[in-house]
């Protein structure tokens, strides 16, 4: 079993940015695909990014060039900086894991076994 709990949301104006932490405890991350998934009201959930074990990423085309995804194994934790945040970007925003067998990303919310509780993100315009 792996447990996730994420930090670093809140509020934030148009334009700024903000910095997601995802502590994992259970298990050694290093076999683990990573990602962020976020759900706004009244919308799907979206995926946000994923990446594999040797660090590869993926992003949504929304937030392509804005958004990072990085991993510290050592430290057990994922992160996602937010840049140029953007109204649309409000939503609460959820750390996913899955153990993998292949050094892969993906990209569809089946995917993943290990949800976290999620933390709200907000941007003013």
């Amino acid at each position: 079993q792996v447990q996730l709990v994420e930090s670093g949301g809140g509020l934030v104006q148009a334009g700024g940015s903000l910095r997601l932490s995802c502590a994992a405890s259970g298990r050694p991350l290093s076999t683990y695909v990573m990602g962020w998934f976020r759900w706004a009201p009244g919308k799907e959930r979206e995926f946000v990014a994923s990446i594999s074990w040797s660090g590869g990423t993926y992003y949504a085309d929304s937030v392509k060039g804005r958004f990072t995804i990085s991993r510290d194994n050592a430290k057990n934790m994922v992160y996602l900086q937010m840049n140029s945040l953007k109204p649309e970007d409000t939503a609460v925003y959820y750390c996913v894991a899955t153990d993998s067998h292949s050094d892969s990303y993906y990209y569809t919310g089946s995917e993943y076994d290990y949800w976290g509780q999620g933390t709200q993100v907000t941007v003013s315009s």
